[in-house]
């Protein structure tokens, strides 16, 4: 191993000990220190740095400035030692904010979803899958949150959940619905009959008994995506696995504003059940839809209606 790959390891478990996962910057600095070794140069500069961020030749400025940041972070540790190192200056490839518009889901898109999911290769991928997508639908959790749950996660005598290492180290208790919780019992019965289930501690599995693979999960959707007939709305808006948290969140305001709940207070509860920081956080996910803001101008002018 090199110095470089020796350095390496200790920024990140000195980054890792703030609350920061960095496993793509992993990944990607890995990528970077073997492409700045092949090249013979004594020292890291700017240069370095800038050539292998902007690759692939064809790829968006954001992924370029992303993978331009990944190294600023590093070379700026290895600057504090070794001067000989250049930092690339941040306004080198500007971000330019950009976000996707989310596709929030019908009901009855979920459902299809779910139906096909039923004709993937094995009962076993058949049984995870629909339940992994059931479950993304009605709590609104993250993917990745869902991959690392594990046995001792899920408290069906409760009902609850635990999210644990989630998004800036923080965990969480979501409490399910009932109907939620017979659902992942009945996929467990179906997991706990594999032979190889035994060997690991996760809840949701690939045939092999090994954890589910982020990677995979998002081809598989997508594979289910294209089986059950969905299109992009927009050349902006096309449905992605993340976008059941967004549907999630939608829809638990749209039923506050039917049953005339405390709409303030649903958010604060529903900022927390969706692990954010703040409800701050959470209007992004409110402010693409548009049935959502009618009933908040409804309600706006009907309490405007009261006061004159």
């Amino acid at each position: 191993m090199s110095e470089l790959h020796c350095a390496l390891a200790e920024y990140l478990n000195l980054r890792r000990s703030l609350g920061y996962k960095l496993r793509r910057s992993e990944k990607l600095l890995q990528q970077f220190i073997d492409f700045f070794l092949a090249t013979g140069a004594p020292a890291i500069t700017t240069q370095h740095a800038l050539t292998w961020a902007c690759q692939p030749e064809d790829g968006c400025n954001n992924w370029w400035a992303y993978r331009l940041s990944a190294v600023r972070g590093f070379t700026n540790y290895l600057h504090a030692t070794d001067p000989t190192v250049e930092v690339p200056p941040p306004d080198l490839l500007p971000w330019r904010p950009h976000r996707a518009i989310p596709y929030l889901y019908r009901d009855e898109e979920i459902i299809a979803l779910i139906k096909a999911a039923g004709a993937l290769s094995s009962p076993l991928r058949v049984a995870t899958y629909q339940s992994l997508i059931g479950l993304l639908a009605v709590t609104g959790m993250r993917v990745g949150e869902a991959i690392n749950l594990d046995l001792h996660d899920f408290d069906a005598r409760n009902g609850t959940l635990i999210i644990r290492n989630a998004k800036f180290n923080k965990m969480r208790e979501i409490p399910l619905h009932p109907t939620t919780v017979a659902s992942l019992k009945r996929y467990l019965a179906r997991r706990n009959r594999m032979a190889n289930a035994e060997e690991t501690s996760a809840l949701f599995i690939s045939p092999s008994g090994s954890r589910l693979l982020y990677c995979n999960v998002q081809w598989t959707f997508q594979r289910a995506v294209r089986q059950a007939g969905l299109v992009s709305r927009t050349t902006h808006c096309r449905p992605r696995i993340h976008d059941m948290r967004h549907a999630f969140a939608v829809n638990t305001m749209l039923e506050a504003y039917r049953d005339g709940s405390n709409t303030q207070q649903r958010l604060t509860l529903l900022s927390t059940y969706l692990g954010h920081v703040s409800p701050a956080s959470t209007y992004w996910y409110l402010s693409a839809a548009p049935e959502l803001l009618a009933k908040a101008a409804e309600r706006l002018e009907h309490l405007h209606g009261e006061q004159t």
